[in-house]
């Protein structure tokens, strides 16, 4: 195999690695708009009967005399939204987080495999002008 077509599969494999990197940045966009595509409404929603119940509540305490049994039902009810709304972001972080790791993990492996191959044409190289050299220095002594 001659140099140039060693320098030109080194070109090839930057190249896939070039395409690597970006196929591992798409991948983490997409994941990121996935998880929050299923997240956001669902926090949303949350967040807004959370507000709902507060405001409730809010009202439940200042006519606590006539309100009293309403005032506990939506104190429950508010819990139980910020409770859900807490599990929920929680569970966006986690999720966005393992998806992010396993693309790392992708990535790495992959640019780790493409690097190897780099380094083994490289020294292939080397081989080819070392033998090179000593042609030459052999043809020169004749």
């Amino acid at each position: 195999m001659s140099e140039e077509d060693l320098n030109g599969q080194i070109s090839a494999k930057e190249d896939e690695v070039t395409r690597v990197e970006e196929d591992a940045t798409k991948k983490r966009a997409s994941a990121e708009a996935e998880v929050e595509g299923e997240y956001d409404p669902k926090i949303a929603a949350a967040e807004t009967t959370l507000a709902e119940e507060e405001k409730l509540r809010d009202e439940a305490i200042e006519k606590a005399a006539e309100w009293a049994a309403k005032e506990k039902e939506k104190k429950v009810t508010a819990k139980d939204g910020s409770k859900l709304l807490g599990n929920l972001k929680s569970d966006k972080e986690k999720a966005l987080k393992v998806n992010l790791k396993e693309i790392d993990n992708d990535e790495k492996n992959k640019l780790k495999a493409l690097n190897g191959e780099i380094g083994k044409i490289r020294k292939e190289i080397a081989r080819l002008e070392k033998a090179k050299a000593k042609a030459a220095k052999a043809a020169a002594s004749e």
